[in-house]
C-alpha cells in the first residue's frame, strides 16, 4: 500500500524548476485538538484533513539522481527505456514530415512527452488491459503496435483501427476523455471477475475538464475498480491554457475529492514515471483499487498538425521546456553514470530512423484504397435509399475506370 488519503510515500528532495514551476503540496487541515466536540445531532464541527499529495521526481532537468528513490532496473532495462523513448520522437518526426508531404493525415505530435508515454506503458503486463488518447503512439509502440499500422491509422485506412492480435488496447477515441468511461467499465469486470490484472488510460488536462472523465473516477472509487488513470497536464487544452480551465492547478486534488489516493509526477522524467506508475499497476492488481496520477509535462509542438500555435501562444513559454526535455536529460545521466557513450547516441538515433522508414515503406505498400467498399461496412443490410446510391456511386466508379 503507498499513497494513502493522508501521508507520504515519496520525500520530495530538491526539485530543481519542478517544483518552482508547481504548486506541489496540499497541506493536511487536520484535527483540531481545542474545536468544539460534536453536537447532539451528530454533525462534527472539527476540521477535516483534505489528505497529502505527493510529488515525485527522481531525474531532474540537470540528469541528477535522487539515488533513495531510483528504481531497481538493469542497465539493459534503461537502455532499453532510452531506446524506446527515441524511436517515439523519431516516429512522430517523421509523422510530421509525411502530412506536411501529403502523405499522412491529421495527427497530435508528442514531441516533449516521451518520458510520459513511454513510463506510463513500461509496467503493464500482456494481460492488463490500455485505452490510451490520441497522442499516445509511444505508448502503443511499446504496447506491440507496428508502426506501419499507426501509418495506417492515422491515415484514414479502417485497417490501422483495431489493435493487434493479442494487444489489450482500445482503439482511440478522437472525442475528448469519452474513452475513459470504457476503461473504467473494464476495470469494473475485471473486479468482479477476480481477474488479478490492471487497466491503464490517460487523458490530457482539457479532457479532464469533461464530466464523463469525473464520473468515471467516480465510479471506479466506489467500485474499488483497478484502474490507473494518467492525466497528461501538457498545459493546453487545444488553445486553452490550464489557467483558464481551472482554479486549482493542482489536478491530481480531483483524485482527493472523489476519494482516490493521488500523486503527482514529472512527467519529463522517465524514471519517476515508470515508478510511479508501477506502482499504482501493483495496487490495482493487489485489489488496492484505483489511483490517479497527474504527470506534469508540456505541449512542445501542436496539439495537432491542423493547429498554429502562433494564434494562441507565445514560442517563449517553450523554451525553458526545451532543457527539461526527457531525453535530453535521460541521456545526460546514462553518460555521467557510464551506461552510453555520446557515439551510441549517434548510432541509436541512425537506427531508430530506418526503423521507422523501413516502417513507412511498409505502410506505402498497404495503403491501398478500395472504393468499392465505402458502403460494405455501414449496415448488415442497406436500406432501398442507400441501396440506389451504392448503385449510382458503382456507376461512377465505372465510367471514371476505378477499381
Amino acid at each position: 500500500m503507498f499513497w494513502t488519503l493522508a501521508g507520504p510515500r515519496y520525500h520530495s528532495g530538491s526539485m530543481s524548476d519542478f517544483e518552482t514551476d508547481h504548486s506541489c503540496h496540499v497541506t493536511p487541515g487536520g484535527h483540531d485538538a481545542a474545536a468544539p466536540p460534536p453536537q447532539r445531532d451528530g454533525f462534527d464541527r472539527a476540521a477535516i484533513d483534505t489528505g497529502h499529495i505527493e510529488c515525485v521526481q527522481i531525474l531532474n532537468e540537470h540528469g541528477e539522481v535522487d539515488q533513495g528513490l531510483m528504481p531497481d532496473l538493469e542497465n539493459e532495462e534503461l537502455l532499453d527505456l532510452h531506446r524506446a523513448m527515441v524511436l517515439s520522437r523519431a516516429f512522430d518526426a517523421r509523422m510530421l514530415a509525411m502530412q506536411r508531404q501529403g502523405q499522412m493525415g491529421t495527427f497530435a505530435p508528442n514531441i516533449g512527452q516521451e518520458a510520459c508515454m513511454i513510463g506510463q506503458a513500461w509496467p503493464l503486463g500482456g494481460q492488463d488491459w490500455f485505452s490510451p488518447s490520441y497522442r499516445g503512439f509511444g505508448a502503443q509502440i511499446r504496447r506491440g503496435w507496428p508502426m506501419d499500422r499507426l501509418m495506417m491509422l492515422w491515415a484514414g485506412y479502417a485497417d490501422g483501427f483495431p489493435p493487434p492480435d493479442g494487444v489489450n488496447d482500445l482503439p482511440f477515441s478522437i472525442v475528448i476523455g469519452s474513452h475513459v468511461l470504457p476503461a473504467t467499465g473494464i476495470g469494473m469486470a475485471m473486479r468482479r471477475a477476480n481477474d488479478p490484472h490492471c487497466v491503464l488510460v490517460n487523458f490530457g488536462d482539457g479532457a479532464f475538464s469533461q464530466g464523463a472523465v469525473t464520473e468515471a473516477l467516480n465510479f471506479a472509487a466506489v467500485d474499488r475498480a483497478p484502474v490507473v488513470f494518467v492525466c497528461e497536464n501538457n498545459g493546453w487544452a487545444i488553445s486553452t491554457p490550464l489557467i483558464k480551465q481551472t482554479a486549482q492547478p493542482v489536478l491530481a486534488m480531483r483524485g482527493l475529492a472523489l476519494g482516490i489516493p493521488s500523486v503527482r509526477v514529472d512527467g519529463n522524467d522517465i524514471l519517476a514515471m515508470l515508478t510511479v506508475t508501477k506502482e499504482a499497476c501493483d495496487r490495482a492488481r493487489s485489489g488496492g483499487g484505483p489511483t490517479l496520477i497527474e504527470a506534469v509535462t508540456f505541449r512542445m509542438s501542436l496539439h495537432t498538425t491542423a493547429d498554429d500555435t502562433t494564434v494562441y501562444r507565445d514560442e517563449a513559454l517553450v523554451e525553458p521546456w526545451k532543457a527539461r526535455c526527457p531525453i535530453r536529460r535521460f541521456e545526460t545521466w546514462l553518460i555521467k553514470s557510464g551506461r552510453l557513450l555520446d557515439a551510441d547516441t549517434t548510432r541509436i538515433r541512425e537506427e531508430c530512423e530506418q526503423e521507422v522508414l523501413d516502417a513507412r515503406e511498409r505502410f506505402r505498400a498497404e495503403a491501398k484504397a478500395h472504393p468499392r467498399e465505402i458502403f460494405d461496412h455501414i449496415f448488415a443490410s442497406l436500406s432501398p435509399e442507400l441501396e440506389e446510391q451504392r448503385m449510382q456511386y458503382i456507376r461512377r466508379l465505372d465510367r471514371k475506370g476505378v477499381e
